[in-house]
């Protein structure tokens, strides 16, 4: 039993309490007020010196072991010129002589000084090993000459493979994921798994909504990730991306989704993101919708059927109507009171499809750190969409307005996992009518993404009988400007009461 003193505790409930005292009792929150009851007087003391203490936070959305694999293999993003990114490649090929493929991240045109993509001729000029680099959005992915040449007809045939270029885009890079992860042991990516959550433990994030499942035969990695999970520091709440009920079933999962085979749409950074009125820079061009209408409904159907939780990728304003409309189907199909399905992005969505929305309690898995991404500047979004579309996107304050219920996440390995910085800019959104509140934004990291995965009588807010998770702050971001939000810092998580970091034990010392 320990006592938590000389703090601001800021609850995050729904309505919110400040308190001075926790009481902590074999892992879980005893007490929580401003006086000490006596039966606690003599109880070790921690004194933490008059800091901002929240609830842990959360992360709703986040391809975890994907980003453990780019995490331990190589990230390009900070490449400034296609120059650089083959000196990258080489180095990396000099720290790993024994790999016989290379996979990394992050390539993008807007932060290059040639403004474009690099093509499999330009890969070629640094690198004989087949390599794949994935697109900074994960939606798209080139390969160079060797990789191109040994890549399997079912990438070399679809409509999406660019011989040319080298480039892989929707189905085909989909299929061209399967190929190179089949490639790598799911033991390399294990191996940074405990670097990963220790990263993200140092910003706070004590659960995890893990979108899991890209192609390894006989989905060996889900597996791998179910069974890691119960070593890492965090809650992992992991949601299998398949449209296959009986595989989740299976192995008695209560959710299913994420993105890749539950992805209804691309991306704006591919400009495949679907829309209902075409994009401002092609009036040929409306993205593309992966599934029919009738798929979407019956898999919708089907898993809801099976009682499970639905997650799916929607990002433009047409994929964000399927959805509703393969919702609303599976709840007329069969009615639940509390099913929490959850829309992916949901970036582009209109009045109509937010009230539908609030209509069916969907939970909405957000990122706000894509409103200020330098991957997709806003120049960009305003070409591409339109400065009326990219204004209106991701509509925070109306969502929350609406009664919906918001949660952040990073998209990992899209954005690093940051808390912080997400609440930054939820509370300064490009559109200021849109932006929270500092209490409403951290709620979207603890308290409602809690509930978002049936966890609110678990955690996610500081009250008796929850764990004692929390996360101490370098200021109160309730009692500063919000433009000053992104200075804060976690200076510490504590996980059941103890503070994370001196002792591990198993992968990462789940305590």
């Amino acid at each position: 039993m320990t006592v938590f003193k000389n703090a601001r505790f800021i609850s995050c409930e729904q309505e919110n309490r400040i308190f001075s005292i926790l009481v902590e009792d074999r892992g879980r929150i005893a007490f929580c007020g401003d006086e000490m009851p006596a039966q606690y007087a003599a109880c070790p003391v921690i004194d933490l010196g008059g800091k901002a203490v929240v609830p842990a936070f959360a992360d709703t959305h986040i391809h975890f072991a994907s980003h453990a694999l780019f995490e331990s293999t190589l990230d390009v993003r900070e490449a400034a010129n296609f120059a650089q990114l083959g000196q990258m490649l080489r180095e990396y090929e000099e720290r790993t002589k024994k790999q016989k493929l290379t996979i990394c991240f992050g390539c993008c045109a807007h932060t290059v000084e040639e403004g474009r993509l690099p093509e499999r001729g330009d890969l070629d000029l640094y690198t004989t090993r087949p390599t794949m680099i994935v697109k900074y959005d994960g939606h798209a992915g080139v390969g160079n000459s060797a990789l191109v040449e040994s890549l399997p007809e079912a990438v070399r045939s679809d409509p999406g493979f660019d011989a040319r270029t080298g480039w892989m885009t929707q189905n085909a890079f989909y299929e061209g994921v399967n190929f190179m992860t089949a490639q790598i042991s799911p033991l390399s990516i294990l191996a940074g798994l405990r670097k990963t959550a220790d990263a993200m433990a140092r910003r706070g994030i004590a659960l995890v909504h893990a979108a899991e499942g890209v192609g390894y035969k006989n989905d060996i990695d889900l597996d791998m990730m179910r069974f890691a999970a119960r070593w890492l520091p965090q809650d992992f709440r992991i949601f299998f991306q398949t449209m296959d009920v009986g595989k989740v079933r299976k192995r008695k999962l209560p959710r299913i989704g994420g993105c890749f085979k539950l992805a209804l749409d691309g991306c704006f950074g591919s400009e495949d993101a679907a829309l209902l009125e075409p994009y401002a820079n092609n009036p040929e061009n409306r993205g593309f919708l992966t599934y029919t209408q009738e798929q979407v409904d019956r898999f919708c159907i089907e898993a809801n059927r099976q009682g499970l939780q639905i997650a799916i990728h929607a990002i433009g304003d047409a994929a964000v109507e399927q959805a509703l409309t393969a919702f609303e189907a599976a709840q007329s199909d069969c009615p639940r009171e509390d099913a929490r399905h959850i829309l992916i992005h949901a970036c582009l969505m209109n009045e109509a499809q937010q009230a539908r929305a609030a209509a069916l309690r969907l939970v909405i898995a957000t990122q706000p750190a894509f409103l200020y991404w330098r991957h997709e500047p806003q120049a960009y979004l305003d070409s591409i969409l339109g400065e009326g579309r990219s204004y209106a996107a991701i509509p925070l304050k109306s969502w929350v307005e609406k009664g919906i219920a918001v949660t952040a996440g990073s998209d990992a390995p899209c954005t690093i996992p940051d808390p912080i910085q997400s609440i930054y800019c939820a509370c300064n959104h490009p559109n200021p009518g849109e932006s929270l509140s500092a209490l409403d934004a951290l709620r979207m990291h603890t308290a409602w993404a809690a509930y978002s995965s049936f966890d609110e009588g678990r955690r996610g807010t500081l009250r008796a009988g929850l764990l004692c998770d929390f996360a101490v702050l370098s200021g109160d971001p309730l009692a500063m400007p919000a433009e000053r939000l992104d200075t804060l810092q976690v200076e510490a998580l504590y996980l059941r009461g103890k503070r994370y970091g001196s002792k591990r034990r198993g992968l990462a010392g789940k305590p």
